[in-house]
């Protein structure tokens, strides 16, 4: 068979699942709707949280990132895996221990303040969304890409299936749903990594494969690092993301904003007891692991077999480039997304790839070789090819890296089925939380707390069903860099939602003006920057300062400033609270209870 229907049978049977959960898992309570009804068991919310957390970022981005970033790509590792580290240990076990039902309504009832939980709301709305846009691109490229549908086609799919299960279920259809998720990406990322460590290295384990050696008996690493440099580029194992201050913070903000993120927080409320919270964050570490460690060496396996592909000969060397008339298939299919595109700019009808930036590399390669810059780019969605962007997108590589290996179609088919099992949880999890927010804390908590039950699971359905008609407006219309508003999204949740839960859970003298204080500043400034970068609501040409990295704080990417804004609101919040009155005593009690999580 090939791919194609490949792709159809193996997505298909994936999505058949998905529903018959949704259908089976129906909510009839509030309860089950926000938390699943509380009754969980730690494995399953543990494979559950794993998938929830492993978005497309996860599985299509950041092998990717780190594939073209070599090194300087760990930011994403370190950072997700220690901030994942960070709430496990300081915020899930206190938060199931309140044992309410979002994060907002922590905050509002901690301290003693609706405006803090209107605000703590708006902050989980902007992160939610912003996050939320990776995803529905990921949903738009897999699908367009490997079924043959428009980019459109495949987006309005993805979100019939999230809206069968989450308007239905809710918590406990997304619960379950995200078990099958997990089950269906970890064996969509393991299987082509095994393929491919096994032909490139001989070892079937990727972990150990990363650190083996090739056909010629060189270090992986090691040919990799020469492979890249002859064409310009900085070593795979020792370029850094920015500067080191810029690796740090970008590594920082991912860290603590991964501790903040909302729709993450709230899957420890869906457990029995504190103890299973603590149990449930054990089994997703371990599950996350899974990919985690692996993700290195599809990375590393996939930068080099691109490379080989394209220069098949020494540099330089007239014939040394790939003949674009005899470019594989692969290439041809990927060519129709966008993702990757190839410009003849000396008309030699070959590919050069290589880093132009690099200006001596770049002047050899003109004087010596004939070349005239980097012919291998990408499209951004809805540009034209005078937009083109320099090199390929991040987001084909894990996708088309079985391809590139020259794998059976049931496996390609199988990594389409896990990039769509990734976007889709991850994508459900942000809209239950956006929908939870809007009926739970603001309809229910605020503006009309005499609503029935019932009532209030109407009208959380009826957010979600808003929620998707978002999420897919901002997927139809995603900005040139929708990977990187990944990267934001943590960096509003480091600014806004994380300092305020630390200071709410081991500050007893913080009150609700320091709070609200730090949260909007913190917010406030992280907004800023990325506005000024990136534009407003990052609309193409409204930004003040543009990309220039003259205009960075520091060094400091607006991607990693994030950190920058959690420090400002922990100044901001301490600062004002010190000034201001001491907190009422229901709230110094609340924090006294929750100090000791217990069982």
């Amino acid at each position: 068979m090939d791919v194609k229907t490949w792709t159809y049978i193996i997505v298909g049977l994936s999505f058949a699942a998905y529903i018959g959960i949704a259908i089976w898992s129906k909510a009839k309570s509030t309860k089950e709707f926000y938390v699943a009804g509380g009754g969980v068991s730690p494995i399953a919310n543990g494979m559950a949280t794993a998938a929830d957390w492993m978005s497309a970022a996860s599985f299509i981005s950041m092998a990717g990132l780190i594939a073209f970033s070599g090194y300087g790509g760990s930011v994403f590792l370190m950072g997700w895996t220690g901030g994942y580290v960070v709430l496990a240990l300081l915020l899930a076990p206190y938060l199931r221990k309140y044992g309410k039902f979002t994060v907002p309504e922590f905050i509002g009832e901690r301290f003693c303040s609706k405006t803090a939980r209107v605000v703590a709301v708006i902050c989980l709305i902007l992160i939610s969304v912003t996050y939320v846009i990776g995803q529905m691109k990921g949903v738009g490229v897999a699908f367009s890409r490997f079924l043959e549908t428009d980019y459109s086609t495949g987006l309005f799919v993805g979100m019939g299936i999230v809206f069968f299960y989450a308007v239905l279920g809710g918590m406990k259809g997304i619960t379950y749903t995200q078990i099958v998720q997990y089950v269906v990406l970890i064996f969509a990322y393991t299987v082509p990594a095994i393929f491919i460590s096994l032909q490139i290295t001989g070892n079937p384990i990727p972990q150990l494969g990363l650190g083996g050696d090739v056909a010629d008996g060189t270090p992986l690493l090691v040919k990799l690092d020469q492979v890249v440099s002859d064409l310009g580029f900085s070593e795979y194992t020792t370029s850094v993301a920015g500067g080191k201050l810029n690796m740090f913070m970008y590594t920082l903000s991912l860290m603590i904003g991964t501790a903040g993120l909302p729709h993450v927080i709230i899957r420890f409320f869906t457990v029995p007891k504190v103890s299973d919270a603590r149990l449930s964050a054990g089994w997703a570490l371990v599950f996350i692991a899974i990919l985690y460690t692996t993700a290195p060496a599809v990375a590393a396996m996939a930068r080099y077999n691109l490379t080989n592909t394209l220069q098949t000969g020494a540099v330089g060397d007239a014939n040394g480039s790939l003949e674009f008339a005899k470019r594989p298939d692969w290439f041809k299919k990927w060519e129709i997304t966008g993702l990757l595109k190839h410009q003849d700019k000396n008309g030699d009808g070959r590919i050069q790839y290589y880093n132009d930036a690099n200006k001596t590399f770049a002047e050899t390669a003109q004087t010596d070789y004939g070349w005239n810059g980097n012919e291998l780019v990408h499209i951004p969605f809805g540009k034209t090819d005078k937009d083109a962007k320099n090199g390929p997108d991040n987001d084909f590589l894990v996708l088309a890296n079985p391809e590139i290996a020259g794998l059976p179609g049931w496996v390609i088919a199988l990594v389409v089925a896990g990039g769509l099992a990734a976007a889709l949880s991850t994508a459900a999890g942000l809209l239950l939380a956006i929908s939870s927010a809007v009926s739970h804390d603001l309809l229910k908590g605020i503006l009309r707390p005499e609503i029935t039950e019932k009532q209030e699971l109407n009208a959380s359905r009826v957010a979600m069903v808003g929620a998707i008609a978002l999420a897919g407006y901002f997927g139809l219309n995603p900005p040139d860099f929708a990977a990187g508003t990944v990267a934001i999204a943590f960096g509003l949740a480091a600014s806004s939602i994380f300092p305020v839960l630390m200071l709410g859970i081991f500050s007893k003298r913080m009150n609700r003006q320091g709070a609200i204080a730090g949260m909007v500043a913190g917010l406030g400034v992280t907004l800023l920057y990325v506005f000024q970068h990136k534009g407003i609501m990052f609309i193409p040409g409204t930004s003040f300062l543009g990309g220039m990295e003259e205009n960075w704080f520091l060094g400091i990417t607006p991607n990693a400033f994030g950190a920058v804004g959690a420090v400002v609101n922990f100044i901001v919040a301490f600062a004002v609270s010190s000034k201001t009155e001491a907190p009422p005593e229901e709230a110094v009690e609340l924090v006294e209870r929750i100090r000791t999580p217990g069982d």
